[in-house]
């Protein structure tokens, strides 16, 4: 599909500077751009790359217009990039209806707009909202309710109980509602203790493929709307997540921990189980939270302290070397002087 860039502004409401009839016909990265491209500068670090960039159009901001192409200004290019990435390249339609290979339980409810693909399972007693899409060879156990719009990606695993909320997107690999890992110690053994809670997902969260969310051992472990958790994430059972929380790849999260609204972990970041961290906390990467943080802190290290000390601890590192070398010097100074002196 080809747009006139007056057409897309009007879409997005934008402004055009340059031609209004130039002719887009994707988007692509600035490197990669070509003529019929409209590609995308949303931090001042790119500027040289973009005035280079052979893109026929550029999508920025207000304060970034000075860059010698045909330009689309929004206030906000992100946001409008992904609306205009759902015009260019639309989403295939699903086929409504229940396929011949899928399995459906007895008492299961699926609203007549839902897809069920090839090799799908859905338990006993499921309640399946308006054009919730189900891929090939997703296990959704008993007793699931699963909200209107949702997606799950081939190879999703739900168990037993499970609760998802509308418009949610679960990748490749998601398990929700696999045991905790909790187990009683008893005359030198591991007792496994049976999880009996869930899993509580609202509304708007997506989750990364091969993440997995552990069911509470009594009540529920949740994840807060409008969150959105990277792959390879592991939320133990009975953690709280409030709204919009950002959980990025390889973070890990122990049980019975509880995140405020807005929180950030970073990559390869973990907490401690039993942790409070208040709303608008920010986990630099790499670090190990082993104390509860307060509301609007940002933390980082191993083990996570103020985020300003540890950049200074880190800083005070790298001269260290510098300090030995000066040391030694120092003591080498004092006992050629030492020597020299008569007893």
């Amino acid at each position: 599909m080809s747009y006139r860039l007056a057409e897309l502004a009007e879409k997005i409401g934008g402004e055009v500077q340059g031609a209004p009839d130039r002719r887009i016909d994707g988007i692509r990265g600035l490197e990669t751009a070509g003529p019929g491209d409209l590609s995308f500068v949303a931090n001042p670090r790119y500027r040289k790359i973009a005035i280079a960039s052979r893109a026929g159009a550029l999508l920025v901001s207000p304060s970034s217009v000075d860059l010698g192409h045909d330009l689309l200004v929004v206030a906000d290019p992100y946001f409008a990039l992904a609306e205009l990435l759902d015009i260019f390249y639309p989403q295939s339609p699903q086929v409504v209806g229940v396929h011949s290979t899928a399995s459906v339980g007895e008492g299961a409810v699926i609203d007549p707009s839902a897809s069920i693909g090839p090799y799908s399972v859905i338990g006993e007693r499921c309640r399946l909202g308006a054009d919730v899409v189900i891929h090939p060879h997703v296990v959704v156990g008993r007793d699931c309710e699963i909200g209107a719009a949702t997606v799950l990606f081939p190879g999703v695993v739900i168990y037993d109980g499970v609760e998802i909320g509308d418009r949610c997107r679960l990748h490749s690999g998601v398990v929700l509602g696999s045991d905790g890992f909790g187990y009683a110690q008893h005359e030198g053994t591991h007792v496994k203790l049976n999880h009996v809670g869930c899993v509580v997902v609202e509304d708007d969260v997506e989750i990364g493929a091969n993440t997995t969310v552990d069911r509470a051992l009594l009540d529920e472990t949740r994840i807060g709307a409008g969150s959105k958790v990277d792959n390879l994430v592991q939320i133990g059972h009975n953690v709280g997540m409030g709204r919009g929380c950002l959980l990025v790849s390889q973070s890990g999260i122990s049980g019975s921990t509880r995140l405020g609204d807005g929180v950030v972990i970073a990559g390869q970041s973990g907490l401690s189980g039993h942790l409070k961290l208040g709303d608008g906390v920010q986990v630099a990467a790499k670090s190990a939270v082993f104390k509860s943080v307060e509301a609007g802190k940002k933390v980082a290290g191993i083990p996570a302290t103020d985020a300003s000390s540890w950049l200074r601890q880190q800083a005070m590192v790298a001269r260290l070397v510098d300090w030995g070398r000066r040391i030694a010097n120092l003591e080498r100074t004092a006992e050629s002087g030492d020597k020299g002196r008569e007893p």
